[in-house]
Formats: structure tokens, C-alpha cells, sequence
């Protein structure tokens, strides 16, 4: 495969929309070719996907329906657009993948991570990000940055207990991989994560020669 996989990740508002918009406007401007997509989503009937995981109004959904839903769009998404955008020589930037999952699923809803490794496994076809940002931030500075302007998704709704077992699963994650996932203090002013973030990012590139 000849592209870079990097993967952005972390609870409610830590900031992985900003950081991920910035960094793909930074390696375009060098010359990387860039692709930009997120999770849940990223193809048509992925973002439908995301919609019916998403509404608030699904609250009886149970905590396997929404994991493989999760799945079944991450194996539209990587079918469709991930690895094709890889076998072009792309850097791929996605906001949320498998980690995601892992957090929310084995953490939030204590679903066993045997299990969640492998489904991913099948929906992903064995594809594993190369590098995985992990953007850290408190769970209450998460949710207060999430407050304004628009209502709260049925993830976001959940109670303060299931974010912060989300947090914790992705640090448990960080922990068990630390050479794929790096962790970034995502409290720090906008332009000082972005500094971190960028770094990260063109060490690793010039590590693996892209």
C-alpha cells in the first residue's frame, strides 16, 4: 500500500474536527495529496449510517445494533474510500476509526474487546491506521465545548460516567500502543495542539520516507 493512514482521535470536543482541518491544509500546502473523511460516514450510505446512529431519538437502540452499525459503515468506508485513497498514494486524514469503537463500545458500553477486535477485523479487512493522534481532554471540558449552538447527539447525551469510561478506554489504548498512538493534551490553546499535532505528523512522514 502506498499511502499513510492517520487517524484523530478522542472524546466529545476535544477538538479533532479543528486539528484535523488544519493539518490536512498543512500537508496539502507542502504537497502531500490529502484526503480528508471521518467516522461514522465518509461515503453515502456510511453518512446515512451515521444519521441513524446519531439521532437522539433512536434511544432504545441496543448496544449491539450500534456496534454493528458502527462496523457496517466502516466496511462501506474503507471499501469504498479508504483503501483505494491508500493504493493512490494518499495521506488519508479520519476523523474517528476503530479506536473509536473500541472506546465507546468496550469502554462506554463494556462490550468485551475480543469481540470488537474482531469485527473490526472484518469490516476493516485487517487495515490499521498507521499513526492515531489521541487528542486528550477532560470529559467535562469536552462536553461544556459541545453545549453551544446546536443540540446534542444521542452519543453526547449519554451520562458523564459513560464519557469518562470512554476517556479511559482510549488512554488503555494509548498505553497498549504506544508507538502507533500518540497522546496530545488537548486542553492547551488551539495553536499549541495544533504545533504538537503537526510535529507528530512530519516526523512520522519523514520517518516512513513519504
Amino acid at each position: 500500500m502506498k499511502g499513510v493512514f492517520i487517524t484523530i482521535e478522542g472524546v466529545e470536543g476535544c477538538g479533532k474536527t479543528t486539528q484535523l482541518r488544519h493539518l490536512s491544509r498543512h500537508l496539502a500546502e507542502r504537497g502531500h495529496p490529502v484526503e480528508t473523511t471521518r467516522e461514522p460516514g465518509g461515503t453515502p450510505i456510511a453518512e446515512a449510517v451515521r444519521v441513524l446512529l446519531l439521532d437522539p431519538a433512536h434511544t432504545a437502540m441496543t448496544p449491539t445494533t450500534e456496534l454493528l452499525l458502527y462496523e457496517a459503515a466502516r466496511a462501506q468506508h474503507v471499501s469504498e474510500r479508504i483503501r483505494p485513497a491508500l493504493e493512490g498514494g494518499r495521506v488519508v486524514l479520519c476523523d474517528r476509526f476503530v479506536d473509536s469503537t473500541t472506546a465507546y463500545q468496550g469502554g462506554g458500553r463494556g462490550m468485551a474487546w475480543e469481540t470488537l477486535n474482531e469485527l473490526h477485523a472484518i469490516a476493516t479487512q485487517g487495515l490499521w491506521p498507521h499513526l492515531t493522534i489521541l487528542l486528550d481532554v477532560s470529559v467535562e471540558e469536552g462536553l461544556q465545548r459541545v453545549q453551544g449552538g446546536r443540540p446534542r447527539d444521542r452519543i453526547e447525551e449519554e451520562s458523564l460516567a459513560f464519557h469518562e469510561r470512554v476517556r479511559q478506554a482510549f488512554l488503555r489504548i494509548a498505553s497498549q500502543e504506544p508507538e502507533r498512538v500518540r497522546v496530545v493534551e488537548g486542553h492547551l490553546p488551539v495553536e499549541s495542539v495544533r504545533e504538537r499535532v503537526t510535529t507528530l505528523v512530519e516526523e512520522f512522514l519523514r520517518s516512513h520516507e513519504f
